[in-house]
């Protein structure tokens, strides 16, 4: 499991484990908080189309799907 501090994901790579649609490099372009300043969601956008998804933060802990940096 990746540790990740989620105030400091803004501009984070990260590299899908099973890339899809040519889309394996990705960078976290956007920061979801709620009302209290807490990270709740991330937008990350594919290097390689430029398309945007919006998940959870926690999602980018599970190292069976995301790696940390571009490999």
């Amino acid at each position: 499991m990746n540790t990740i501090n989620p105030s400091k994901l803004h501009h984070s790579k990260w590299t899908a484990v099973q890339p899809r649609n040519k889309e394996k490099h990705f960078m976290v372009t956007q920061l979801i908080r709620d009302e209290d300043e807490n990270v709740v969601d991330v937008v990350v956008e594919a290097i390689y189309s430029h398309r945007e998804t919006l998940m959870p933060w926690q999602h980018l802990r599970d190292d069976s799907v995301w790696k940390m940096g571009w490999q």
